[in-house]
C-alpha cells in the first residue's frame, strides 16, 4: 500500500509540474507589468506557452497564423496556441470556459460582450502595461479609451470602423438615380428608395437594427442605454417609431425585402448588392472589401443620413484583444498584443482586416502597400474623425438580451404583425426588465 501511495504522489507532483509548465506560470510574469518594451522583446529565455482565441473567416485564421508565426521567429521562447472558431460557435466555447476561470491568456471579444467579461472581473486591467509592454506612442487617446470601462481599459483596440451606405453606382445607375446626394437626407433615402422599386431593384437589406437604432438616437441627442447602464437611453418612444416605422414602410411598399427572403442569405455571395438587386448595403467599413470582392464591379461609400449624422457617426473598435484576469502570464500576452498592434511586418499580414489600425505610423506604412478598395476604407474612415462624435460608453451588461428582444420586435414589425408602437413599447418593457439588474 506504501508503495502504490508513493507512485501516486509521485504521479501528482508529475502532473502538477506539466500543467505549470503549460500553462507559462513563468516565476515572476504574474500580473504586475515589467520593463520589457518595445515590439520584438521575448522576455528572457524561459519557455512561455500562451493561449490565444479569436472569431472570424478562414481569412482571419490564416493570416493571424501567420503573425503569430513570425511572432515566434522573434521570440523563440515562446509558444501560442490556438482556438478559434466562427462568431457563433466562438461565444458558445467562451462562456463554459469563463464559468471555469479557464479563459484564454489573449481572447478576441466585441463591444457586446464586453461589458459582460470585463464588468465581471474577468479581464485584466491593461492600463499598466501602456507605455511598457504595450507601446502607446502612436495611438491615440480616443483609441485607447474604446475599452474604457470604468477606471480601467480592459481591451486593446484593434481597429476602428464607421458606419456608411456602400453601394454599387452600376446598379444605382439601373435604378434611375445618377448618384447620391451630397450629404444625402432621409427623403433623399426615401426618394432613391421609390424610384429603385419603380425598377424592380430593392434599396438595401435593411439597417441592423441594435447597430443603426444607436445612430439615429444620436443624431437627435439621445442614446440606446442611459449612463449607468440600467436602463433606456431615451425617454420618448416616438422615437423607435420614427425610425422602425420608415424602415417598415419600406419593407411594406416592397422597396426593401422581406425578413423571408433575407433568411435565404447566408453568406456575402448571396448578397443581393452581389447580385444586382439592390442598390447597397449599410454596415461597417470593414466588411467593405469582401463585399467589394464579392460583387466584382467599382463600388462607393456613403455617409450616413442627415440631419445629424456629425452627432451620430463615431468611430468604433472594431474588436479588442483582451487578457484573461487568470492568466499566469499577463506580461507576455501584453507583449504579444504589443506586437499585433505596433509591428510592421505583422500588420503587413493584417491589411486592416480587423478595421482600420490604432497605430498612426502602421497607417502610414500600409497605406501605399493597400489595393484600391482598401484605400476607399482608409480614407472613408479618415473622413469619418473629421465628422463624428465620441463614442459612448460601451454596451453594458446584459446588451446581448437587449439586442435579441430589438431584433425580434423589428422582425414581428417587418412581418406586419405587430405596430410599430406597440414594438416599441414591447422593446422598452423587456430592456429595462433585463437592464434593471445592472442597478
Amino acid at each position: 500500500m506504501k508503495k502504490q501511495a508513493k507512485k501516486v504522489v509521485l504521479a501528482l507532483m508529475a502532473s502538477a509540474l506539466m500543467l505549470a509548465t503549460a500553462c507559462g506560470s513563468n516565476a515572476g510574469t504574474n500580473s504586475e507589468a515589467g520593463t520589457n518594451a518595445g515590439t520584438n522583446s521575448g522576455g528572457g529565455d524561459k519557455p512561455i506557452t500562451l493561449r490565444m482565441s479569436w472569431w472570424g473567416s478562414e481569412t482571419r485564421h490564416e493570416y493571424t497564423k501567420k503573425v503569430i508565426d513570425l511572432y515566434k521567429t522573434k521570440n523563440p521562447n515562446v509558444t501560442i496556441e490556438v482556438e478559434y472558431a466562427n462568431y457563433d460557435d466562438y461565444w458558445k466555447k467562451i462562456a463554459p470556459q469563463a464559468a471555469a476561470n479557464e479563459l484564454p491568456d489573449i481572447m478576441q471579444i466585441d463591444t457586446g460582450y464586453y461589458a459582460q467579461y470585463a464588468g465581471k472581473d474577468q479581464l485584466a486591467d491593461l492600463t499598466p502595461f501602456f507605455g511598457k509592454e504595450i507601446d502607446v506612442t502612436n495611438i491615440s487617446e480616443n483609441a485607447l479609451n474604446g475599452g474604457k470601462l470604468g477606471e480601467g481599459v480592459y481591451g486593446m483596440n484593434l481597429g476602428v470602423n464607421s458606419l456608411g451606405f456602400q453601394y454599387d453606382p452600376a446598379t444605382l445607375a439601373k435604378a434611375g438615380v445618377d448618384s447620391i446626394p451630397e450629404n444625402w437626407s432621409w427623403d433623399d433615402y426615401m426618394s432613391i428608395a421609390a424610384k429603385a422599386k419603380e425598377n424592380g431593384i430593392y434599396i438595401d437589406g435593411g439597417m441592423r437594427a441594435e447597430v443603426f437604432f444607436g445612430y439615429y438616437l444620436r443624431t437627435v441627442g439621445k442614446k440606446l442605454y442611459n449612463e449607468a447602464g440600467n436602463g433606456l437611453g431615451y425617454e420618448d418612444d416616438q422615437l423607435f417609431v420614427d425610425f422602425f416605422g420608415k424602415l417598415a414602410d419600406l419593407v411594406k411598399s416592397g422597396a426593401a425585402p422581406t425578413p423571408d427572403t433575407l433568411a435565404q442569405i447566408k453568406g456575402v455571395e448571396d448578397d443581393m448588392t452581389v447580385k444586382g438587386t439592390q442598390v447597397g448595403v449599410w454596415q461597417w467599413s470593414n466588411q467593405f472589401v469582401a463585399l467589394q470582392q464579392a460583387v466584382n464591379r467599382p463600388m462607393q461609400i456613403a455617409p450616413m443620413l442627415n440631419p445629424g449624422a456629425k452627432e451620430g457617426l463615431y468611430l468604433k473598435p472594431s474588436m479588442f484583444f483582451s487578457i484573461s484576469k487568470n492568466s499566469k502570464a499577463k506580461e507576455e500576452a501584453a507583449k504579444f498584443i504589443n506586437f499585433f498592434v505596433n509591428d510592421v511586418e505583422a500588420n503587413k499580414l493584417i491589411l486592416g482586416e480587423r478595421g482600420v489600425p490604432v497605430s498612426s505610423v502602421i497607417k502610414d506604412e500600409l497605406k501605399p502597400l493597400l489595393s484600391p478598395e482598401q484605400v476607399q476604407v482608409f480614407d472613408y474612415v479618415a473622413w469619418s474623425e473629421e465628422n463624428s462624435s465620441p463614442m459612448d460608453p460601451v454596451d453594458p451588461i446584459g446588451a446581448i438580451e437587449v439586442f435579441a428582444s430589438l431584433k425580434s420586435v423589428t422582425e414581428q414589425l417587418n412581418y406586419g404583425q405587430i405596430s410599430a408602437e406597440d414594438a416599441a413599447k414591447k422593446f422598452r418593457s423587456d430592456a429595462e426588465n433585463v437592464l434593471k439588474k445592472n442597478k
